[in-house]
């Protein structure tokens, strides 16, 4: 039997996202929606990784456009259901986000407005990007994992960060200043391991690493630009490696860690390639799009023009 293809959006809602902005504000998106005659289905995650297992069931009934009312974790998760289903190649499946997360650091390269009106315009308008993914494999509990990343992957420092991130939010704590606090207490938790890492088969680092960044698209970490030469279609990942650094050089240059300037701190280094592999002494811990995953070894490769994405017209006119 052939299957029934809809041309109806489904919503995957996350209610606990933003602080719970996920479920307040949905009656008032879902309204936008029908407003400009979006017909849609919404669904509301109840687990982790509720989002990559609702993909995989749209996916299944002939779903093929899915707007992530969410953060950078929920989108990631959907990414990961484009990759399990089998239906459909993942690319044939438009992805829109309405951010409702804390930090929204993908939809700001895209420019994707956080105002709500704004991003539904985008998605009516229906201008459409295919952008690289990273296929992120690491060693969990032993074993070796994959997954795929929209956004950034980070190793040491930036792993510690989310992990006090995390541990604030499940308190349920909340507001602009959990990241700065958060990038305080990582700081200290941080401790430099010897690092190896490997850009399309040549070492180019082997030596004390306090963090890396690995990623598609530019901002992590709440607006901070760490990849600020990113291209999120060009085939290439970008990488941002940050030797052993004194708190002083963070904190009063901490505006070019925001304003794209970051290789012009001394300890900062930049690289870009295909494949990248980190191995290090003790492991490292890794998080992808501000999910921790276990640690090294890490191996990421780009996978080119691998998701179809709505993006604003402005963006669409660079």
């Amino acid at each position: 039997m052939a299957q029934q293809i809809t041309e109806r959006w489904f919503v995957i809602v996350n209610p606990t996202s933003g602080g719970g902005k996920g479920l307040e504000d949905f009656p008032k998106i879902s309204h936008l929606l029908r407003e400009n005659g979006i017909e849609h289905d919404p669904a509301f995650t109840e687990h982790r990784y509720h989002a990559t297992e609702l993909t995989v069931e749209a996916a299944n009934r002939g779903y093929r456009k899915v707007i992530v009312v969410g953060g950078d974790g929920t989108l990631n998760e959907v990414v990961n259901g484009l990759f399990i289903q089998k239906q459909v190649a993942p690319k044939e499946i438009l992805l829109a986000v309405v951010a409702v997360g804390t930090g929204n650091d993908w939809v700001r390269t895209f420019g994707i407005p956080r105002n709500y009106s704004a991003a539904i315009r985008a998605i009516k308008e229906g201008r459409s990007y295919l952008q690289d993914v990273g296929k992120v494999t690491y060693t969990e509990s032993q074993y070796e994992q994959t997954r795929y990343m929209a956004n950034v992957a980070g190793l040491g420092f930036d792993a510690y960060v989310i992990q006090v991130f995390n541990h604030l939010k499940m308190k349920g704590l909340k507001g602009k200043w959990l990241y700065l606090y958060s990038l305080l207490r990582g700081y200290c938790s941080a401790k430099p391991v010897g690092a190896t890492i490997e850009v399309d088969g040549k070492v180019i680092y082997n030596r004390l690493l306090f963090s890396l960044a690995v990623g598609i698209c530019r901002y992590n970490g709440g607006g901070i630009q760490q990849l600020p030469r990113a291209v999120a279609n060009d085939g290439l990942l970008d990488l941002t490696i940050i030797r052993p650094i004194h708190w002083w050089h963070v904190v009063f240059r901490a505006r070019k860690l925001f304003n794209g300037e970051i290789y012009t701190i001394g300890h900062v280094e930049y690289a870009r390639g295909k494949r990248v592999r980190i191995t290090s002494a003790p492991s490292m811990p890794l998080e992808t799009d501000g999910e921790l995953q276990g640690g090294t070894p890490v191996t990421i490769e780009v996978v080119s023009k691998a998701i179809q994405i709505v993006v604003t017209k402005e963006f669409d006119a660079q």
